[in-house]
């Protein structure tokens, strides 16, 4: 996914966690809530001041608001465990799949 797209998400959710609506978070960075719109669907970009204020609201380090792993596709997430199984030892593979079974039953 788009990384644009993937920080646009990541600013949604911080915003949701804290119970403010675009509206709101508009009026705290002094833009339009157009703005933060076009941000949370990857339109548009911010400036690093805005990053500031952001981390600020969100209560998070400034590196926090591009910490979106968890946000990957389902084929991301799949491409990337095929890449780790691919360098694991015997034994570590072993391990991998007792844990996936028991996740899994």
């Amino acid at each position: 996914m788009e990384k644009l797209k993937l920080f646009g998400r990541r600013i949604k959710e911080l915003r949701k966690s804290k119970k403010l609506t675009q509206e709101q978070l508009s009026e705290i960075l002094g833009l339009y809530q157009k703005q933060i719109g076009n941000i949370e669907t990857g339109s548009y970009f911010t400036t690093m001041p805005n990053l500031e204020k952001l981390a600020e609201i969100f209560e998070v380090e400034i590196k926090d608001l591009f910490d979106f792993e968890h946000q990957k596709s389902k084929q991301e997430i799949t491409d990337d465990i095929n890449n780790l199984l691919n360098i694991a030892s015997d034994e570590q593979l072993k391990l991998i799949y007792r844990l996936i079974r028991s996740v899994l039953k």
